[in-house]
């Protein structure tokens, strides 16, 4: 095949608005494509991260108004009684009995719910065959109304393939397309010339628009947190899921002091006396009202303990535990009747993701336990490990 020979144009102002189009629209379709990927990522984050850390930021709630109320309840000032009332209206109420027993009936009446979509990254080979048809096939790139139909249709099905990560959706839509003639003036049309300069004020406002939504979105919440690791966000959820544990393990500590407590003779507060008449020095909650995340250590488990590693595949390869099920944090919720029943016995590194899982399954009515101190515990305790390349074992 003859390439042919190159255009050579004879207007010089015609040939400078040629090459500055094709650059703006370069530009402009990569952060077009950026975008959109930034709001697959922020979006799924999004949905991993209400899921499974959730059910961490209700409990931290509890414990902070039962803090503030056993407080109330020792001082009776009028401000710690205004704190408490406040922390109080920041938990949702839980429903009479009745309320629920009626909402469970309903639930057993109605059709099983879809399962929750599973978190997406798109992956690299996604990402650049993403780009190329974009680039290929954007409805903006033509100038006819029925090409342009035609175009938003077939990138409706990309957008949906690259929502999934489906690499062999996208690689099927790109052998699929085929580029219709473009409507826009030919080259040496009298009219390229200004086609050129409305062209090319278009593009500089949808680089413009684009900017301002990239700009809303990495500065949204969860845009704000992925962006502290971009790279690995389960890492970042593993890190949040452990502050939160370590800020209700303090909560309920300073709960069971104040509830276990009693206030010292002349410390100026008023003897602490509840509105049932009772003395709530002499506390009727157990501790089973504030049970922990079901815990073991790693020595404890049993050898045939069925167990759950939730870590990510590099990790799982470079060691885990024989028999072990793997399915990543970010796959459990969508996975989750792939869990054999019974009682699990969830890992990851060092505790802060199985926990995670752990509080979710709990959550769902499953018997679930996590292994304090995850892979490395694990290790330290001297239990076995196995590698998926046949080496060593080790922790990553």
């Amino acid at each position: 095949m003859t390439a042919q020979s190159p255009v050579r144009w004879t207007d010089p102002q015609q040939q400078e608005l040629e090459e500055r189009v094709a650059a703006a629209e370069l530009a402009w379709l990569s952060m077009d494509v950026d975008v959109q990927t930034l709001r697959v990522e922020i979006d799924n984050f999004a949905l991993i991260h209400h899921q499974l850390l959730g059910p961490l930021y209700a409990r931290l709630d509890e414990l902070e108004a039962l803090v503030a109320e056993a407080v109330a309840a020792r001082t009776g000032h009028p401000e710690d009684l205004r704190r408490a009332a406040e922390a109080r209206r920041q938990v949702d109420e839980l429903p009479d009995l009745d309320a629920l027993f009626d909402s469970v009936r309903e639930q057993e009446a109605a059709p099983p719910p879809p399962a929750a979509p599973a978190r997406v990254r798109p992956g690299r080979d996604a990402q650049r065959i993403y780009r190329e048809l974009v680039r290929r096939a954007h409805p903006d790139l033509s100038t006819d109304p029925a090409e342009q139909q035609r175009r938003a249709a077939f990138l409706a099905r990309v957008n949906e393939a690259y929502a999934l990560g489906d690499a062999a959706a996208l690689e099927g839509l790109s052998a699929e397309w085929s580029t219709a003639p473009e409507a826009a003036p030919g080259a040496d049309s009298p009219d390229r010339l200004e086609w050129l300069r409305r062209r090319l004020e278009w593009l500089t406002a949808k680089i413009a628009e684009t900017a301002t939504e990239q700009v809303r979105l990495e500065q949204t919440p969860m845009g704000q947190l992925l962006a502290l690791a971009p790279q690995d966000p389960d890492r970042l959820l593993e890190q949040l899921a452990e502050e939160l544990l370590a800020k209700a393990a303090a909560q309920q500590a300073e709960l069971e002091r104040l509830l276990g407590a009693p206030a010292a003779a002349g410390d100026g507060h008023r003897p602490p006396v509840g509105d049932n008449g009772t003395d709530p020095t002499h506390p009727q909650e157990s501790h089973t009202m504030f049970a922990q995340i079901p815990s073991t250590t790693a020595a404890a488990v049993p050898a045939d303990a069925a167990l759950l590693d939730v870590r990510e595949q590099d990790e799982w390869d470079a060691g885990h535990v024989d028999g072990a099920l793997h399915v990543p944090l970010g796959e459990v919720i969508a996975r989750i009747g792939e869990l054999p029943d019974g009682k699990l016995y969830v890992l990851c590194r060092v505790g802060g993701r199985s926990a995670q899982v752990v509080q979710y399954l709990v959550q769902q009515g499953r018997d679930a336990v996590n292994v304090d101190g995850g892979m490395y515990a694990w290790e330290g305790a001297g239990r076995p490990m196995v590698s998926s390349t046949g080496q060593d074992a080790f922790v990553l």
